[in-house]
């Protein structure tokens, strides 16, 4: 971490924030660790920015082409393309920024817009004691909040680790801390959640989540998918959402108001060996509105609404370089019932694939391949029929 320049009078105390600042904003938005942080600039006793760049450049191949469209695609796009401006105003408020225009060139779409994916400030009282308020990662589930340049598999599911409403971002305030030598950790967020016109009452979605780490602790606001061997960690977390009046499952009549409920379970393990480092985590999740979407609901009501869903990976990483770098090996295996009156939706997915490390996660070259299965074909559209996935990675951060 380029912290080196800190002025020699920062207390002792300040420096240990400042250094907390930056892990816990890298971890908060996927971005990468502050050990690969870029440039910095102090600003007096206190004060540093820091500025990140992390790309992700995709090439995939997909057995369908559209809703219409059978035929297979092979797409090169940016699937993330990010800079970040992360720091400490002083000794107790910090900030992070993030601005991105993720899936670039993906089918075809070259302009896409440059958006802030992040804006928030923190107020660090105590370890066990502290603040966020902007725009941020949603503390519901472990896999959204594993960092995104930091996965075990390619990537976290595409659908499943993401709330209905709060998405993998929202809008609000959090509290949360370590408690116990960060063997407990607690996190409450309040935010925006379902906003719009077809919503009933507009009212705050709210968050819990702990986990308990009674080997080495995870401290950070986010997780990751892999340490690489660097930890031994075992962690168990549970989540719990909630947002009231959020859709009426008579949408026309504007009556029979529901709320939104959800919970997840999960757990992550790895553990370094002379025969290498293994890695296996899972989650279970269980999304409810009250079977609105079966009903008359809005036409914007997500399907993801009554969705139960769970996964499983596992990783090997060997031990020695091979060539250049190290090799990690991993699969996963996801499954996701939509709970549907039409009974489509409902898929199996089964993938494979490796993490080449030549210099960690700084710069590495993935691949996975998937097989999609659903239990009940559409006849007619192609996206939900069975078809098949390889998707190859370049990732460089700096």
């Amino acid at each position: 971490m380029h912290l080196h320049q800190e002025n020699s009078k920062m207390p002792k105390q300040a420096i240990m924030r400042n250094t907390a600042a930056v892990l816990f904003g890298a971890a908060v938005l996927g971005a990468p660790a502050a050990a690969w942080a870029g440039p910095t600039i102090n600003f007096g006793d206190q004060g540093f920015l820091t500025l990140t760049y992390g790309v992700q450049i995709w090439t995939q191949y997909q057995g369908f082409t559209s809703a219409n469209d059978s035929g297979s695609i092979t797409d090169t796009f940016l699937r993330r393309n990010r800079i970040t401006f992360s720091g400490q105003y002083n000794d107790y408020v910090g900030f992070y920024a993030q601005i991105e225009a993720g899936n670039d060139g993906k089918r075809g779409n070259t302009d896409r817009s440059i958006y802030y994916r992040d804006a928030y400030l923190t107020l660090d009282y105590s370890d066990a004691v502290r603040f966020i308020a902007g725009r941020f990662k949603n503390t519901f589930s472990r896999e959204n909040l594993e960092a995104c340049l930091e996965p075990l598999t390619i990537d976290r599911a595409e659908v499943i680790s993401y709330t209905p409403f709060g998405g993998t971002r929202d809008t609000g305030y959090a509290v949360w801390g370590n408690l116990d030598d960060a063997k407990f950790q607690y996190r409450f967020m309040i935010a925006n959640g379902r906003e719009g016109d077809d919503v009933p009452k507009h009212n705050p979605r709210m968050t819990l989540r702990v986990h308990w780490s009674p080997l080495e602790p995870e401290y950070d606001y986010g997780y990751r998918g892999t340490y690489l061997g660097t930890r031994k960690v075992f962690t168990l977390g549970a989540a719990y959402d909630y947002q009231a009046d959020v859709a009426y499952a008579d949408y026309g009549l504007r009556q029979d108001m529901k709320n939104y409920k959800a919970s997840t379970v999960d757990v992550f393990w790895e553990t370094p060996t002379k025969s290498g480092t293994y890695t296996l985590s899972g989650a279970y999740f269980d999304y409810d509105t009250g079977n609105a979407i079966n009903q008359s609901p809005d036409p914007s009501l997500p399907i993801t609404t009554q969705l139960q869903a769970s996964y499983v990976k596992a990783g090997y990483l060997f031990p020695d370089k091979i060539g250049l770098g190290r090799l990690q090996l991993f699969l996963r295996h996801e499954n996701s019932d939509y709970n549907l009156t039409s009974g489509l939706y409902d898929q199996t997915w089964n993938g494979a694939g490796f993490n080449y490390y030549i210099n960690g996660q700084q710069l590495k070259v993935s691949f996975e391949y998937d097989q999609i299965r659903f239990d009940k074909q559409d006849p007619i559209n192609p996206a939900l029929q069975d078809y098949n996935q390889a998707t190859l990675g370049f990732q460089l951060i700096f």
